[in-house]
């Protein structure tokens, strides 16, 4: 595993919005924040350098969406041209990592605590961002 240091950075990046999460300042829980709403990848990028300096950030995790056979697809060759420009901007290491399904687990979730389907469009990004951190906080601490 790439190093992945300090407070992180996690990104469920859509083509519609990029779900956020952070993670505390120890490094053991994720916690969603707010979704960016995708304006242009400078504006995206800009929105979330700014969260970055609000948090200290030290590394960034972008979900990488593979394909259900581990391949990569189209979706994970945008998500990594997006996170060479984030790395290009904030000068941070930005670490791809696995996202398969964090999205349908996020929106099972949504479901099962009864929540609304607009409601369900609005957090579930930023959900998988938190699910998505949540694996990278458990295999970085198991290390």
């Amino acid at each position: 595993m790439e190093q992945i240091r300090g407070r992180v950075l996690a990104l469920d990046f859509g083509s519609r919005r990029i779900g956020v999460a952070i993670s505390d300042p120890l490094g053991i829980t994720a916690q969603q924040l707010s979704a960016i709403r995708r304006e242009g990848d400078r504006k995206d990028i800009e929105a979330i350098a700014v969260v970055a300096r609000e948090y200290g950030v030290e590394t960034v995790v972008i979900g990488l969406p593979l394909l259900p056979d581990g391949m990569e697809g189209i979706q994970a060759a945008k998500a990594r041209g997006f996170a060479l420009k984030i790395h290009e901007r904030l000068g941070l290491p930005v670490v791809p990592w696995d996202e398969r399904f964090t999205t349908a687990q996020a929106e099972r979730h949504l479901i099962e605590a009864g929540v609304r389907r607009e409601k369900r469009k609005e957090l579930r990004d930023s959900l998988a961002a938190a699910l998505l951190l949540q694996s990278v906080l458990d295999a970085r601490n198991r290390n």
